[in-house]
């Protein structure tokens, strides 16, 4: 039995199923086919704002005891925090620009300023999550072990205070996910052995001294008498950076809109099947251009889960085709306000904190609108080069 009857995979033939598949495969290839200088000049002057940004921002929090320069140093560290986290650390940790073939700029060699492992991360984020996305039993990101978010998991009573741990989630976030890939399910199984979980958890604390050392002694240090100042300064911008990423994060998948599944209906998928599935097991965030940026272009959540190798500054570029496809063959095309996605997301916590609940409304087929038509007629056999 499906996991939701309403599901609209289910409506979708094996034929159809195969048309997305080598539809977006070619998607995929024509955009891989056109990347280029100006796709990389992108990723390394992003990288080297953000260089300049933090320098600045710790040069200014010297003197944080006075309050402009503490204001103007905080601001300038959370947002470069956010710009290293969500444009360029994740996505370099997904490959997207391995492409390049720049050893400084690389999956295999990218570390990035989160208490995290790199390692780790991209196991329990680009392989489980990624591969499994939204299987229940699968997907560790559901909940993330320790929250009921579909009305269809089994109620405990630990999840009556998942509206308060939440909170601490979100300020901690960056520690939530570095514990993530432990994987305390196997733990209590007993399927991980004590060789594996005292490797990760040094790791982990090799990554949480050097983070606490940067962050919390050396720069605040560096301020000398207003050491407090500056080390409340790197907290503060810790905090709104955590604070940010969870909200992106959560908005991405746990609106009404996204859809889950059980591991009996993923077996054997076919490749179709698979973009399917990552297709209405996402959410988009509508913004600006500046605001897809801060979110490292996870607004295009949706683009992001069916290519998540490909570089995020092409997302804006294909959704229109994206959108083309879900019309013609039905499919949602899930996407909303951040105000009116965040929203949802708490609700949905708070509801499941109780037991009971239903499944939420889903919306249906995607339908462009009139204004969309005409770019879309443009965009129907074209790529367009990267500006």
């Amino acid at each position: 039995m499906p996991y939701d009857p309403t599901n609209p995979l289910y409506r979708l033939t094996e034929e159809q199923l195969d048309e997305i598949g080598r539809e977006l495969d070619a998607l995929h290839d024509a955009v891989f086919a056109d990347l280029g200088e100006a796709d990389a000049n992108y990723i390394r002057s992003m990288i080297t704002f953000h260089r300049r940004l933090a320098a600045m921002s710790r040069a200014v929090l010297i003197f944080s005891k006075y309050k402009p320069a503490w204001l103007i140093g905080t601001a300038g560290l959370s947002i470069a925090k956010i710009l290293e986290n969500m444009e360029i650390g994740h996505n370099v940790l997904h490959g997207q620009w391995d492409w390049m073939n720049d050893p400084e700029i690389h999956s295999s060699t990218w570390d990035w300023d989160t208490a995290s492992p790199a390692a780790a991360w991209k196991h329990s984020h680009n392989y489980v999550h990624h591969t499994f996305t939204n299987v229940i039993g699968k997907d560790k990101d559901v909940g993330y072990e320790i929250m009921r978010v579909d009305p269809r998991q089994p109620w405990h009573p630990v999840y009556l205070l998942q509206p308060f741990y939440n909170v601490v989630l979100m300020a901690l976030f960056e520690w939530g996910v570095a514990l993530h890939d432990l994987d305390f399910e196997k733990i209590r199984k007993g399927e991980k052995s004590p060789k594996q979980l005292k490797d990760e958890l040094k790791a982990i604390g090799v990554k949480a001294r050097r983070q606490i050392t940067k962050d919390y002694l050396v720069f605040p240090a560096l301020s000398g008498r207003h050491y407090k100042a500056t080390l409340w300064a790197n907290v503060t911008a810790n905090l709104v950076r955590n604070f940010w990423s969870h909200a992106i994060i959560f908005c991405g998948h746990f609106p009404d809109q996204t859809y889950m599944f059980t591991e009996d209906e993923v077996a054997n998928e076919s490749r179709g099947a698979w973009y399917v599935r990552q297709l209405i097991g996402a959410a988009n965030i509508e913004g600006s251009d500046l605001f897809h940026v801060m979110s490292g272009n996870l607004g295009f959540q949706v683009e992001h889960h069916l290519f998540p190798d490909m570089p995020s500054s092409r997302y804006k570029q294909i959704a229109p085709r994206v959108k083309d496809l879900c019309e013609r063959y039905g499919l949602p095309y899930n996407t909303g306000p951040f105000r009116k996605q965040w929203g949802t997301v708490q609700r949905t916590i708070l509801r499941m904190a109780l037991p009971g609940g239903k499944p939420r409304h889903k919306p249906g087929p995607y339908v462009m609108p009139p204004e969309e038509k005409a770019e879309r007629e443009r965009l129907r056999n074209l790529v367009p080069a990267f500006p």
